[in-house]
């Protein structure tokens, strides 16, 4: 099912206001370009009961209609988290990149990873930049998280995108060696280990920072725990 975004395209030249539709959602996991430490976390991840990948990395299939950017969704339950990303979306000929949350439901992850990331929504921010801006300086931009502890504001994740595959890396184990996402497309892209574990917050904030260019992507939103009737 498609999806339409008010979004705000970002170049040094200027911002234009677009309504984009998105008509496919994907989200690429084990995307870490550390092997030794991807299978760390592996293990660590089944030990919790989660099942190892069949390959890394993973591309899981979302709604479209689960992208929001919106500042609040509403999960069941108290067992899910957010999780920083960039993400890439291909519109009107051109990638661009935004930061997003993949929101994950931890209980489930258990029994499936793929049903975990479609049962919640994937908030993500308004403002993209162009990736041709960024691409000669990629790996010096860089992903943070916060979260809303105990009534603290507290950093959940941080560190550069080199943790992970290059995108036009992701998008050709995607799409067999392409290079170009479909028109329409969103894909999230991997994210940070979380700093003092993964875990649930009432709020969750994030960002890409680019300092070469001296600007900054965010977005941020409050989580609201449905109650689940036994």
């Amino acid at each position: 099912m498609s999806t339409t975004l008010a979004l705000n395209l970002v170049r040094p030249s200027g911002t234009r206001a677009q309504t984009v539709t998105v008509t496919q959602a994907v989200i690429a996991g084990w995307t870490g370009r550390d092997r030794d430490a991807m299978e760390k976390h592996i293990v660590e991840l089944e030990a919790l009961g989660v099942a190892r990948p069949a390959a890394t990395p993973m591309y899981y299939r979302v709604s479209a209609s689960r992208l929001t950017t919106s500042s609040s969704i509403e999960c069941s339950g108290e067992a899910s988290s957010g999780e920083v990303e960039f993400l890439l979306l291909q519109s009107g000929g051109l990638l661009w990149v935004g930061v997003g949350s993949d929101h994950t439901d931890r209980e489930l992850e258990t029994q499936g990873v793929a049903i975990s990331k479609q049962i919640c929504d994937k908030p993500m921010s308004a403002d993209l930049w162009c990736f041709d801006d960024v691409a000669d300086h990629w790996d010096r931009l860089r992903l943070h998280a916060s979260i809303i502890e105990d009534g603290e504001r507290r950093t959940y994740q941080d560190g550069p995108v080199t943790t992970m595959l290059d995108p036009l890396a992701l998008i050709a184990g995607w799409r067999a060696g392409a290079s170009t996402l479909p028109e329409g497309t969103v894909m999230f892209c991997g994210t940070l280990a979380a700093k003092g574990g993964i875990r649930p917050a009432g709020r969750f904030e994030f960002a890409l920072e680019d300092p070469v260019l001296g600007r900054t992507l965010t977005h941020g939103y409050d989580i609201e725990a449905l109650p689940i009737a036994g």
